[in-house]
């Protein structure tokens, strides 16, 4: 069994068994162009497993049976339709499918969703680009045979630039290469928004099963619905982002915790191997791991992974106690050297109802676990030094600071919180104790530190709820 390693600062995150994704990715029984149910050339994904670059591959089939069909050599320049359908997967303008730029979205999960659907179709397009200068389909196939495309769009019409209008329509053209261009412009756009909860979003693998009803990604349709009505009302969850992930890569999973695995691999909040400073706080990531070492009829079995506190306000929770008192001007100095732990491993504990995982580690002699998911919890929630104006906090005397250790803190069974006052935790720019950290302090008051001098201090002291204990992190 080879590990799966993750490097965070030549620190290790390791776990599971790793997955030979390439592997299972082989080439499909069937063309996505092959005959149809008349006597012309129809369009479907074959049946199988893809990532985000192979779709496009199958998708560009579509475009050139409609270059090939204009004829015309000035027509069958690509420029104009890829043009429109960058305008398509835009976040503004009036072709958008997408408008997020117009919505005023302050939420870190629609923030993050917004700059996703950036990223994820500049690079559709770009590959779109690429691939059709190939010309790989019209090797492939020939122009006899992609002339002979034609088939039914079954959706609303997506709108194009004036100049696609006029290259759709005009002598060349007709409703024929519309409805090709059409579907060929959903897809991308289903395929675009499947990819929105993946921080590593080309690399995820997900199961296609071929539909005689509808076409390609369609079958993703009623999941997206519901996530984009959630996006636009502002009313996006980690919840929420996880039930639609486990969708696009039908997971068959109707349970929805933090996390899950599925036939190809885990999925898990993003930060995992990333700083907790600047790691996303609500985006996805797919490791190619197989994490929990069942199986069933059909491979490797889907499990949801579960909060230890699925209502972390009613867990258990420990005082800190007073620590030692500090002075803030010194807070820095207080900073203990963490060479160890080096190396954390995730420890799966599965049970006949609910799946859960741990954080563990050794550090000064003791073995140390949280709840992976509570970890994650912490991070979404803590605070970065902001000066606020609605904090209460800056009426709390600085005298009433007070430090204590990562490993006592990380001791306590339950959550860690405290009575009152100001508590300061270094972690020695460990890491692996940070990540740990967050998952042991009570999720309300806690705000991470990146240098503790003077100035940021007084930032961190006006920042999170603005009253009750506090926990600084450096």
């Amino acid at each position: 069994m080879k590990e799966y390693q993750l490097i965070l600062k030549e620190k290790k995150i390791v776990w599971g068994e790793t997955i030979d994704i390439e592997r299972l990715i082989d080439n499909k029984p069937v063309d996505s162009i092959r005959q149809g149910e008349n006597s012309n050339m129809d369009w479907n994904l074959p049946a199988g497993i893809y990532r985000a670059k192979e779709i496009v591959i199958e998708l560009d089939k579509m475009l050139e049976a409609m270059l090939v069909q204009l004829g015309d050599p000035v027509n069958s320049d690509p420029t104009v339709l890829l043009d429109s359908l960058l305008a398509n997967l835009a976040i503004s303008g009036s072709l958008s499918s997408l408008p997020l730029k117009s919505l005023e979205l302050e939420d870190h999960a629609g923030i993050e969703i917004r700059a996703q659907a950036v990223r994820i179709g500049e690079q559709l397009v770009s590959w779109a680009r690429e691939i059709n200068a190939e010309k790989m389909t019209l090797a492939e196939y020939g122009s006899e045979t992609l002339s002979e495309l034609e088939f039914r769009s079954r959706c609303y019409g997506h709108p194009l630039t004036p100049e696609a209008t006029a290259q759709v329509w005009g002598p060349f053209g007709g409703p024929r290469i519309m409805q090709i261009y059409n579907e060929y412009l959903h897809q991308f756009v289903l395929l675009r928004d499947a990819l929105l909860p993946f921080s590593n979003w080309e690399e995820v693998p997900f199961e296609v099963k071929e539909y005689r009803e509808f076409k390609g990604l369609r079958f993703l349709e009623p999941s997206r619905e519901v996530f984009l009505t959630q996006l636009f009302k502002k009313k996006l969850t980690h919840k929420s982002i996880i039930h639609y992930a486990q969708s696009v890569v039908s997971s068959g999973l109707k349970k929805v915790g933090y996390g899950f695995q599925y036939r190809l691999g885990t999925v898990l909040p993003a930060g995992l191997g990333e700083s907790a400073r600047t790691a996303s706080r609500y985006l996805l990531r797919w490791h190619p791991v197989q994490t929990i070492q069942v199986e069933d009829a059909e491979g490797l079995a889907a499990v949801s992974f579960d909060y230890e506190y699925e209502d972390y306000y009613s867990a258990p929770r420990k005082e800190a106690g007073k620590g030692t008192p500090a002075d803030d001007e010194l807070l820095p100095e207080y900073g203990v050297d963490y060479n160890e732990p080096s190396i954390a491993r995730l420890l799966p504990n599965a049970s006949t109802d609910r799946t859960t995982l741990q954080f563990s580690m050794e550090m000064k002699g003791s073995e140390f676990a949280v709840d992976l998911g509570q970890l994650f919890r912490g991070q979404r929630f803590l605070y970065r030094p902001q000066r606020s104006s609605y904090a209460g906090s800056e009426f709390i005397k600085r005298e009433y600071i007070n430090w204590h250790p990562a490993e006592d803190i990380l001791s306590h069974s339950g959550l860690v919180t405290n009575a009152d006052g100001i508590h300061f935790i270094p972690t020695g720019k460990n890491e692996l104790v940070l990540w740990a950290l967050l998952g042991k302090l009570y999720p309300e008051n806690v705000v991470l530190l990146d240098k503790g001098d003077q100035e940021e201090l007084e930032a961190a002291y006006v920042s999170g709820k603005g009253f009750g204990t506090q926990f600084l992190v450096l």
